[in-house]
């Protein structure tokens, strides 16, 4: 049998298989809200095979977005328009649902990536931009505007207001975005982060606004919904964070009831480059969880449906997530469930073209 594609229990959520597919900006929602482009591409995605299908980093604030194209729970208008997609995808898809909740920071105000991804000029509607210190985030970048006692405190609750719209929509699962180089990111960095108040200094107090946020977000989230954070297993910076600072960090976050981990790395600042090995955040992520003890999923190079069978079946990882490979081939799982002589569920209108049903499956390159 596929480890690959063996159940897992978050909470009261039974998982069918390990195969997640990533949060992946679109860049294409209408002042936060999803519209049409969402409709299709998280329908597609819901019938990838995957048993998880995670929406993009979806913004707590408005100016928490990092384009003007970037999703947001921060309005009724954008809580209904997400609660449209969610419908589409029960109705006609087979994944679980889940969110990631994020702000941005100071790599917010910022082009769409086919636009340039730099920082917005002045005649395209930039804002002001925060982060734990007024350090931007590159050359070119705005510089961000040091976060006040006041904005931590907004900022978090705005985390728990999108939380509460998100189990209203009914999510199956919620995951705090804490990596990337975003806000949260950079507050735990020590490359980003250089305030000398209670909220930087030494790890624990970098941490503080991270662990409030999850804190007071789980107090909002019912018990039985899994609850996670993605988080940073390095900066790839002489400098930054560790895999060390990575473990500590979860098991932190497990005493503050989290559910799940998920390992990712890199993009605290534009000097930061992730390494292009295959699999290269599975052994931090192998360590995070033998030594934290907590559900752990990872992501990055993660192609091929042996690699990933390997990584569950060595105990490496609890789950694999999935971005560029899925977007290559929005039916991977059920490629990779051909390949480890397993099965997935798919929309009977497709039946036709399972390896039982059609012949040329075996054929396929």
């Amino acid at each position: 049998m596929s480890s690959l594609f063996s159940p897992i229990r978050l909470a009261d959520l039974e998982i069918p298989n390990r195969i997640v597919v990533s949060p992946m900006c679109q860049y294409s929602a209408d002042d936060g809200c999803g519209n049409d482009w969402h409709l299709g591409h998280l329908g597609m995605l819901a019938n990838s095979g995957a048993g998880l299908l995670v929406f993009e980093a979806t913004h707590v604030e408005r100016h928490g977005r990092i384009t003007h194209g970037c999703l947001g729970l921060y309005s009724d208008a954008c809580e209904a328009a997400l609660a449209r997609m969610v419908a589409h995808c029960r109705r006609y898809g087979t994944a679980k649902l889940g969110i990631q909740i994020a702000h941005s920071g100071r790599k917010g105000s910022a082009q769409r990536p086919w636009q340039g991804g730099g920082a917005l000029t002045p005649d395209a509607d930039p804002w002001q931009t925060i982060a734990p210190s007024a350090l931007p985030f590159g050359n070119g970048w705005h510089t961000p505007r040091e976060a006040t006692l006041d904005d931590i405190a907004r900022v978090r609750e705005a985390f728990v207001e999108a939380a509460k719209r998100a189990v209203r929509i009914g999510f199956d699962s919620i995951e705090l975005h804490f990596a990337h180089g975003y806000l949260s990111h950079e507050f735990l960095s020590p490359l980003s982060n250089q305030r000398t108040d209670a909220y930087g200094g030494s790890f624990v107090a970098r941490a503080r606004f991270l662990r409030e946020t999850a804190q007071a977000v789980r107090a909002v989230v019912p018990s039985g919904t899994p609850l996670g954070a993605r988080i940073t297993g390095s900066d790839w910076l002489e400098g930054g964070l560790t895999p060390d600072d990575a473990v500590t960090f979860a098991k932190a976050l497990k005493d503050d009831g989290l559910d799940f981990i998920d390992v990712s790395s890199g993009g605290v600042n534009a000097d930061a480059r992730n390494p292009t090995t295959a699999g290269y955040n599975v052994p931090i992520a192998e360590r995070v969880r033998r030594e934290a003890g907590i559900a752990t999923r990872t992501v990055g190079m993660i192609v091929a449906p042996a690699q990933a069978e390997a990584i569950i079946a060595e105990g490496k990882a609890d789950m694999i997530a999935l971005g560029r490979a899925i977007l290559d081939d929005p039916h991977w799982g059920w490629h990779a469930a051909q390949t480890l002589g397993a099965d997935v569920p798919r929309p009977p209108q497709y039946a036709r073209s399972a390896p039982k049903l059609w012949p040329g499956a075996a054929l396929r390159a």
